[in-house]
């Protein structure tokens, strides 16, 4: 997978960064199924030690169909991040059209315990002519 992040959103200190390729071998187009990986970044450029606690997407299909996903962390981690320390993951996403587009946002607690929301930036989802 390239490791360019497209994508990127800094709130408060923290940046959330996106790289998204389509994956062929994992797509069926003539079946109605398209799937992407994802690789986040979450940078903390902020002055404190941070907490990963949820996430929220909103993921919008080529129909203008979309879907909340709420769960607790990222892939079955809730990283603690201090002061210049980063983290990243990667995580698929099946679509039922060839385009679409993914954003949300993370909740994080800081040291006291307070959440914030941290912006996911919006990225599209887009396959291949030939796949499509």
């Amino acid at each position: 997978m390239k490791e360019l992040f497209q994508h990127a959103a800094t709130t408060d200190g923290v940046t959330v960064r996106v790289a998204v390729n389509f994956l062929p071998e994992q797509s069926q187009p003539e079946a109605g199924k398209w799937f992407w990986v994802y690789h986040i970044r979450i940078e903390n450029g902020s002055n404190e030690t941070i907490q990963l606690r949820t996430r929220h997407w909103r993921i919008t299909d080529g129909r203008g169909m979309v879907n909340h996903v709420d769960g607790e962390g990222v892939v079955g981690e809730q990283p603690l991040l201090k002061p210049g320390q980063s983290h990243d993951y990667v995580s698929g996403c099946p679509l039922a059209t060839p385009h679409g587009s993914m954003e949300g946002f993370y909740t994080f607690t800081d040291e006291g315990g307070e959440p914030w929301e941290v912006r996911i930036p919006y990225f599209p989802l887009a396959a291949p002519a030939e796949a499509e």
